[in-house]
């Protein structure tokens, strides 16, 4: 990979991680509940485009130079499994288990259906 290549990869990165913060803040700061809305909505709005940028490199020959910048890039830091997890065990110490159980839920069937929905409206 050419250096040109790591810093486009580098400068996704640092985009999708301000939109992360950003996303995360605006749609936590909305609700009271104990469930981290915010991170379930970063995660399941990041699978959905890495799964409509894979549709759009499987179906429509999406280069591969933008697929790495913007799947690996802006979508690999604007998706947190990190705090996904650091937010899952956090309830479970707090003895939020059913919010615990809910939040992996949503975040791995979630996610998978969102990834799932972006590859299939890339197939069109």
């Amino acid at each position: 990979m050419s250096a040109w290549v790591w810093l486009a990869v580098a400068g996704a990165g640092a985009l999708g991680s301000v939109l992360r913060y950003t996303v995360d803040a605006a749609v936590g700061g909305r609700h009271a509940g104990t469930l981290p809305v915010g991170t379930l909505g970063v995660n399941l709005t990041g699978s959905l485009v890495f799964g409509a940028i894979a549709g759009l490199a499987l179906y429509h020959a999406f280069p591969a130079t933008p697929e790495v910048v913007l799947g690996s890039g802006l979508c690999g830091a604007y998706t947190t499994f990190s705090t996904f997890t650091f937010e899952t065990t956090t309830l479970g110490r707090e003895g939020e288990r059913v919010a615990a159980t809910v939040n992996v839920g949503l975040n791995l069937v979630g996610c998978c259906v969102s990834a799932a929905l972006g590859l299939a409206l890339a197939s069109l």
